[in-house]
């Protein structure tokens, strides 16, 4: 089974540069005007252009919009220096919501994409999230 993660963008060109300058990803394929892949993460992202306003699926009861919006699902990307990142993103249009934080696991950062969307920068250290891995 593949997992291909779909982010609406309402400028394409913008969120292109985003993805790949910000994270340091790379264009794949492009389908039409309004649909290109992105690659180099874990999954593939597929960028979809989509018009602020419009219903995101017949009979739904909001609309889309790109100012900052909370959903329970946002992406984590793993970096190599964390600063680095967020000065990267920042440079491409991201807000830093969440400071650089340290964990037992590594270090966090929380932003938010030029599209509302939520996405936090992860820095491992040690043994990552096996630093804090239950065992019983």
């Amino acid at each position: 089974m593949e997992l291909r993660i779909c982010i609406d963008v309402d400028d394409m060109e913008r969120a292109i540069a985003f993805y790949t300058g910000g994270l340091g990803l790379h264009v794949g394929r492009r389908f039409k005007s309004d649909f290109v892949e992105i690659l180099g993460a874990g999954s593939p992202i597929d960028l979809l252009l989509n018009a602020a306003g419009t219903q995101p699926v017949a009979n739904s009861t909001g609309t889309r919009h790109y100012g900052r919006h909370w959903t329970p699902v946002h992406l984590d990307f793993v970096v190599q220096d964390i600063e680095a990142a967020v000065r990267r993103l920042q440079a491409h249009g991201a807000v830093l919501e969440m400071p650089v934080a340290e964990r037992a696991w590594g270090r966090i950062a929380g932003l938010a994409d030029p599209f509302g969307h939520g996405l936090d920068l992860l820095e491992f250290r040690g043994r990552g999230y096996d630093e804090i891995m239950q065992t019983s």
